[in-house]
């Protein structure tokens, strides 16, 4: 079974977050949302509450095979100023584990922190100066380089989490968690 890691955070964007979730447990995706706070209790950006599972501390030595940022603000500025999230974005690169972020996290995060240098990358418009040594696709809503997958925006969130479920269980899950939601 693929293992997924969510991270997150304050402030991060309620439909992005709860999005990527649902769609990779629809599609039989072990997925562990970890706070990356000293609580489990979030706040989303529109004031909806979430309980992750864990602590991000909890997870720091397991690997997954995808690591899956939620974006908005100011989730995703908490989520870069994370040093264990980055350390564990870094040695999960290295083991060319599927890193994805959405919204303003490409640009907040990964550009940041140099993951999107040299690859193509979308993010929610005005934060594309972020994406520091990427080329930004204005009109794509999700692009995928490697092992690096951007998505735009909350709107986005949908055909976003279901390309990382596509990316690991393959088309015909997908196909069905995508029927099964009428997209």
């Amino acid at each position: 079974m693929s293992k997924v890691l969510v991270p997150v955070a304050n402030g991060n964007e309620d439909i992005e977050t709860i999005t990527i979730i649902d769609v990779l447990r629809r599609g039989g995706v072990d997925v562990t949302v970890a706070s990356i706070h000293e609580t489990k209790q979030i706040t989303m950006a529109n004031g909806t509450k979430v309980e992750s599972d864990v602590l991000l501390t909890d997870v720091a030595e397991q690997l997954f095979d995808a690591v899956v940022l939620p974006g908005g603000m100011p989730g995703a500025e908490h989520l870069r100023d994370c040093k264990l999230l980055i350390e564990m974005l870094e040695k999960h690169d290295v083991q060319d584990a599927l890193l994805a972020a959405i919204c303003a996290s490409p640009a907040v995060v990964f550009g940041t922190h140099g993951f999107v240098m040299d690859k193509q990358a979308t993010c929610y418009p005005g934060f594309e100066s972020g994406l520091t040594g990427a080329e930004y696709m204005a009109n794509e809503p999700v692009v995928m380089d490697d092992n690096i997958l951007t998505g735009k925006g909350p709107a986005t969130a949908m055909i976003f989490a279901l390309t990382v479920l596509g990316n690991l269980k393959g088309y015909e899950t997908t196909q069905s968690v995508a029927d099964g939601l009428l997209c």
